[in-house]
């Protein structure tokens, strides 16, 4: 296949959009033009690469093995263009960083400060849950990614950075407020709110409960902090959280944080990379960043006080 840079550059935007419209817009090109790239390219492929069924788009097989060498492609020369700046004793390219849904209530903070000390690096930041974040990283989709727990049986490095206590939070009127040391067969009598099955919260919760052979009681299954925060509020059930989550709630009264032995559960959030990848230039600057400013920076966001614009 002869295919030019331009072609592999607008199936790539097609493939991550499935969308020809969108596609366009974002490569400042019309739709025409997107379709009659694809088209060539499958002229010379000699297989459809974009099948649609009903008003969808889809891959097929080939055309998932194009996407995959498309944005092997975009990404050589994202790391051309990062060593060439790091040559001339600049910081600047792209930093692609996947967080978890948890890690959201910090990572906007971070990356506003390295962002005004870094003008040249182009940010671009996924928020997921934990399986979809280790989907792309192990994909090569992310450079980076920032979570609660390192997985196990997966081939990576995993950096701490900052505490991640998890604590056990509750409505402000609910029996159990205000009382001290609350024995953990006094809390397996309560019903919990929990995140889906492989969330590092709900893995601590039930962690927590075992080791003190206990059950845990799950009242109902949520997918987001939000979520499980109102729910709370509205008096369905306790949760355990991570104190990073809590802030407004807890400065408004809605929330308060019950006093239970054994807690809070002590965790840390990693910077998360693929052990065999060389990470460019900008993601080795931020993972220094992150140890090096992270942990106040987070505790400073935790705080509810926020981080000041000349935090630079």
């Amino acid at each position: 296949m002869h295919l030019t840079l331009r072609q592999l550059q607008v199936f790539e935007a097609v493939a991550r959009h499935l969308n020809f419209t969108r596609a366009a817009d974002e490569l400042f090109m019309t739709q025409p033009a997107v379709s009659g790239h694809i088209r060539q390219m499958e002229e010379e492929a000699g297989l459809p690469l974009i099948e649609h069924v009903g008003k969808r788009l889809y891959l097929t097989e080939a055309g998932a093995e194009v996407q995959r060498a498309a944005l092997d492609v975009r990404h050589r020369l994202e790391d051309l263009e990062m060593s060439m700046a790091d040559l001339a004793g600049m910081v600047r390219g792209n930093l692609r960083l996947a967080v978890t849904t948890t890690a959201k209530y910090f990572a906007p903070h971070l990356l506003g400060v390295f962002s005004r000390r870094f003008p040249g690096v182009e940010i671009r930041l996924e928020v997921s849950n934990r399986e979809n974040v280790l989907d792309r990283l192990a994909s090569n989709e992310d450079e980076l990614a920032i979570m609660g727990r390192v997985p196990q049986g997966m081939s990576v490095t995993g950096t701490a950075f900052t505490e991640n206590p998890l604590v056990v939070v509750a409505p402000a009127e609910h029996p159990l407020a205000g009382e001290r040391d609350i024995a953990p067969e006094r809390l397996a009598e309560e019903s919990f709110l929990v995140r889906e099955a492989g969330s590092g919260t709900r893995l601590a919760m039930e962690q927590y409960f075992a080791e003190h052979g206990l059950s845990l009681k799950g009242g109902m299954e949520l997918g987001s902090n939000e979520t499980i925060k109102q729910a709370v509020m509205a008096g369905l059930g306790l949760s355990v959280l991570s104190l990073h989550t809590l802030p407004i709630e807890r400065s408004m009264g809605r929330l308060v944080i019950l006093d239970v032995a054994g807690f809070p559960l002590k965790r840390h959030w990693y910077a998360v990379h693929l052990k065999e990848k060389k990470l460019s230039v900008v993601a080795r600057t931020f993972l220094d960043f992150l140890t090096e400013e992270g942990g106040a920076l987070v505790e400073q966001v935790a705080s509810g006080n926020g981080i000041s614009q000349n935090d630079v």
